[in-house]
């Protein structure tokens, strides 16, 4: 059967519903992974699209036996693959390996083998002949569970209906990226950015200490376009990212002036990261970012400045790090 392309719907970036409209909307744990687009003619084949309309699915050989699960029941499924770690949470970083193979099926089975990937599904928007999309995500969850869609690789984790503020605690309670919401009465929107699902990161924070510093470009030259910073753990500073957005164009230029007085030929990482065109400054400022997760070797993964931290000494810019780097 010829299925429709269907480009997936994404959520607004928000905070949790008004109270008073919470039994509204419905609550999914948001994953940190690669959307796919599932098309299951009912021939027993599979096809996997990317957000971005490409074919992925030679990268992930594991979830071929999907495209028999349901006999002759031709669908098409909104989903997310993760790579998860030792705590059964989502890993960016593992699934990296397993994402640009498509082209590659041997080193694809050979990563499977490593890294198997579990497919998240939350949403159906064709099924039997008849397409979804403007049918009410309430009614789409419940098409979706009748599918009975579990395998080894795949799965349909519940919606919490109501209970927002509940939900979000748990996600980060458990460390888990964030909540998306999703309004009961909302149509499928392809490739629009709705309103109607408001995705929510969990964000922390943690103190830092600048060593180092690149160039700005365009509308930022002669400021520093980002702060490298690290984090002491083992006696030594720990390079953990780059830092390049939170200031106003004022605040970089009193930033910029920090960073000359304490310029140094000397990295003072262990260490030294690989970072082309660097400057390096004497580890004496101290700085709050906001960032979402690390990986596993300690990395800040989309970090932003909040502040400098004058109150505190470069010493209590600590953090519990991989003894070494992965």
């Amino acid at each position: 059967m010829t299925l429709p392309l269907i480009p997936p719907m994404l959520a607004t970036p928000g905070t949790l519903p008004p109270a008073a409209q919470d039994a509204r909307w419905a609550y999914e744990t948001k994953q940190d992974g690669q959307r796919a687009v599932v098309y299951l003619p009912g021939d027993g084949s599979l096809l996997l699209r990317a957000r971005s309309g490409e074919d992925i699915t030679a990268a992930y050989p594991e979830l071929r036996p999907l495209g028999g699960a349901l006999g002759g029941t031709a669908v098409v499924l909104d989903g997310e693959i993760l790579a998860l770690d030792e705590h059964g949470r989502a890993s960016f970083q593992l699934l990296q390996s397993r994402m640009g193979l498509a082209h590659a099926p041997g080193r694809a089975a050979r990563r499977a083998a490593q890294v198997p990937v579990h497919l998240v599904l939350f949403d159906v928007m064709h099924v039997r002949g008849r397409e979804l999309l403007r049918r009410p995500y309430a009614e789409r969850r419940e098409r979706l569970e009748a599918l009975g869609l579990e395998g080894p690789y795949w799965s349909t984790p519940a919606a919490l209906v109501g209970h927002g503020r509940e939900a979000l605690r748990a996600t980060v309670e458990h460390g888990l990226e964030g909540l998306v919401c999703k309004r009961l009465d909302s149509v499928y929107e392809p490739g629009v950015r709705s309103r109607a699902w408001i995705k929510i990161r969990n964000m922390r924070s943690e103190d830092v200490i600048v060593g180092g510093w690149l160039p700005g470009r365009g509308r930022l030259t002669g400021l520093p376009g980002a702060v490298l910073v690290g984090q002491r753990a083992a006696g030594r500073l720990r390079y953990v990212g780059g830092v390049g957005t939170g200031w106003s164009v004022a605040e970089r230029a009193e930033l910029a002036a920090l960073l000359r007085a304490a310029a140094t030929d000397v990295c003072p990482f262990d260490p030294v990261p690989a970072v082309p065109g660097a400057h390096w400054v004497v580890p004496r400022l101290v700085g709050e970012v906001r960032y979402s997760t690390r990986t596993r070797e300690g990395m800040l993964r989309q970090p932003s400045w909040l502040r400098l931290r004058p109150d505190l000494a470069p010493e209590e810019a600590a953090a519990d790090l991989p003894d070494e780097p992965v």
